[in-house]
């Protein structure tokens, strides 16, 4: 959010908004705020949208949506699937006289048909609120995965709801830090923000405010996996058709729009295929790119570091881009474009990372926005359906894999789980984080000794903490994340799940929905006003995924002696994607972590991470903070950098929301 006019109500900035007393919805944004007024509710209709026109570009798509009677309101943010179909049965069902044509118009028209279980029949990415003011009940909605984010507060006698919470600002929000959330790392594994009194709706989640009573948050989706002692029946072959089918339908629907529509491209499988599957989509089956008439057109983006990085791919994007015959756009960031682009997209992600890989997307965004694009397919969420992360792999051999019907010999099960393990915890102390804490401790006892649990944790910045926030007792992120987990699911991974998707469970509640789908996705995407879609995210395909054996998600290789991570991805890809990324290993997105001294980086985090500053957040000691810079630039300690920019992150955010400074609780 932008700052706002509050004499005229409007928002300066690309995004623009709207403001009564009631609301403020930025652009393609929810952001509704409500309080018991009871006796003007009819006439205010606190609900408002201003759009990211994607479907139906007419006046007729543009919300807040009413139904007839002027009782039942709504905005929802994202993109639904399908809504053809549900629209033509609900037609047939009960005569509701739509609107117009956009998606989010069926929202309405299945809440007055199906009440609560409207949400079991909606597909994609969404966060949206209802008020039915027939029975005075308010809803607010976030997708299966956390696509798209949604938070609440309460000021005085107002529940806010936000896609940001920048934009509780001019609704009489101050912001405080909640360090007991920063210390256990709440913010990332459970309900909690950085931001003290600011939760956010959990993924497969509905908050429900009934007669302006209390306001209850409820699950209405979970993920589940099969029995680990069922044996699963099909053949490798039949499942690899079976994904295949799944992900070009995943696609499929996600390629209509009204506006042009493109596919971030990246050096991995997962952006490749989602581009290979594109470019098959449009020039063998004739489906069109969004309102692009010509079906020759496929339009790809990339970003590219500095060849001597070491994170560099786009050389492997630009023969990928050869092969498909596609158009390839791509930004070049240097040191000097990640230090000029830092303090805006940490204001934007409302939350820190250890990696400055969030700048990077941050950047890529400008490119189809550039050049008139609104929509982009991504492929976030592959490595969490397929298995895609080294650290799946001790997990993975943790137990036998009974459902499938070739399993790894048991000696070399137990060998390779050590063996992984160990190269975990090289991993994680060579790229900066902390690899020691991955023995046995309740955490892990709690969720059948899986130790992903401990690699979620790695980048815990506890150790700069002052004295004071000792008072709140034991921090222990991994025990947070387990806390997360409510006890139906801990009950099914102590019993039931193998766990390998114990694993996947846990990372999907945790990083996934608060991390990657925020300053890799939503968050630095709607920065530049582009929607983003997940084909892999698609609920239909995770469940397809879910029930499959974990050894066809990671493979032995007994001949190279090395595992094959998303194998059945791969072998689904085959057809659409180059030899090399068939048989490419992963590599993570992520940022160079070493720079040069007195460059770019080294002069914004000196000037950031100043007695002055440090001081003013309160909960940060000075003392273990100073010569952090020094220690980072000057003896390429990746560990001090991490943490160099994360307490930059926090004096960016604490000076743009004003947040105040943090102080011994006085009950403690």
């Amino acid at each position: 959010m932008r700052a706002i006019d509050m004499a005229k109500g409007t928002m300066s900035g690309p995004q623009s908004a709207f403001l009564t007393s009631d609301v403020v919805i930025q652009l393609d944004r929810i952001i509704a705020a409500t309080r018991p007024l009871e006796h003007v509710w009819h006439q205010l209709h606190p609900l408002g949208h201003v759009r990211l026109a994607i479907n139906d570009l007419s006046p007729d798509g543009a919300q807040p949506f009413h139904d007839e009677e002027d009782t039942v309101h709504a905005v929802v943010n994202g993109e639904l699937y399908d809504f053809d179909s549900l629209r033509t049965s609900l037609v047939e069902k009960t005569n509701y006289s739509f609107k117009g044509h956009s998606d989010c118009e069926i929202v309405i028209a299945l809440y007055k048909y199906y009440g609560l279980s409207f949400l079991s029949k909606l597909r994609g990415e969404f966060a949206l609120c209802i008020y039915d003011a027939r029975t005075q009940t308010f809803i607010a909605a976030r997708d299966r995965y956390g696509i798209k984010p949604l938070f609440y507060t309460f000021i005085e006698v107002k529940l806010l709801v936000a896609a940001e919470a920048k934009a509780f600002l001019p609704l009489g929000w101050e912001p405080e830090w909640d360090v007991a959330s920063l210390k256990e790392a709440g913010w990332n594994h459970d309900a909690r923000t950085i931001f003290k009194g600011v939760k956010k709706l959990r993924p497969g989640h509905y908050i429900i405010c009934q007669s302006f009573d209390s306001t209850e948050s409820r699950a209405y989706w979970d993920m589940e996996y099969p029995l680990k002692t069922q044996s699963d029946p099909r053949s490798n072959e039949e499942m690899i058709e079976g994904v295949r089918s799944q992900m070009l339908e995943a696609i499929r629907i996600r390629l209509r729009a009204d506006v042009p529509v493109g596919v971030y491209l990246s050096g991995g499988i997962d952006s490749s295929v989602i581009a290979g599957m594109v470019t098959h989509l449009v020039k063998e089956q004739g489906e069109r790119m969004g309102n692009d008439n010509e079906t020759e057109r496929v339009s790809c983006f990339s970003i590219a570091f500095d060849e001597n990085s070491g994170f560099d791919e786009s050389a492997i994007a630009n023969r990928t881009a050869d092969y498909l015959g596609v158009k390839y756009y791509k930004k070049h960031m240097n040191e000097a474009e990640l230090a000029a682009r830092f303090e805006d997209a940490t204001w934007h992600c409302e939350h820190h990372n250890p990696d400055l890989n969030y700048v990077g997307k941050y950047a890529l965004s400008e490119v189809p926005q550039e050049l008139g694009f609104k929509v982009v397919l991504t492929g976030e969420g592959a490595d969490e359906q397929f298995g895609g992360y080294p650290m799946y792999l001790p997990d993975y051999l943790r137990e036998q894999d009974l459902a499938y019907s070739n399993p790894l010999p048991e000696e070399t099960r137990k060998t390779q789980c050590i063996k992984t393990e160990e190269e975990n915890r090289a991993y994680y102390n060579s790229i900066g984080a902390d690899g020691s804490d991955r023995g046995q401790s309740l955490p892990r006892r709690m969720l059948n000794d899986i130790t992903t649990v401990s690699s979620m944790a790695a980048f815990s910045p506890d150790t700069l903490f002052a004295d004071w926030t000792k008072c709140y007792a034991t921090c222990d992120p991994q025990l947070t994340s387990a806390h997360s987990i409510d006890g139906r699911a801990r009950d099914k991974i102590m019993s039931e799940w193998h766990p390998l998707h114990s694993a996947l469970y846990v990372w999907q509640k945790g990083h996934l929905s608060n991390i990657f789908l925020s300053c890799l996705g939503d968050r630095t995407e709607m920065a530049h006003s582009i929607e983003a879609r997940t084909p892999f995210l698609d609920h239909h395909l995770t469940e397809y995924v879910n029930a499959l054996p974990p050894s066809v998600k990671i493979r032995w290789d007994s001949e190279e002696q090395r595992f094959t991570e998303k194998w059945i991805l791969r072998e689904a890809s085959k057809p659409f994607i180059t030899d090399e990324l068939y048989k490419r290993k992963k590599h993570p997105y992520s940022a160079p972590t070493t720079y040069p001294e007195n460059g770019p980086l080294h002069k914004l985090l000196s000037g950031l991470l100043t007695r002055e500053r440090v001081k003013r957040l309160g909960f940060i000691a000075w003392d273990k903070v100073e010569g952090l810079v020094e220690k980072a630039f000057k003896l390429k300690n990746a560990n001090a950098m991490r943490f160099a920019f994360t307490v930059a992150q926090w004096v960016v955010i604490g000076e743009r929301f004003m947040v105040k400074r943090a102080e011994v609780p006085l009950s403690r």
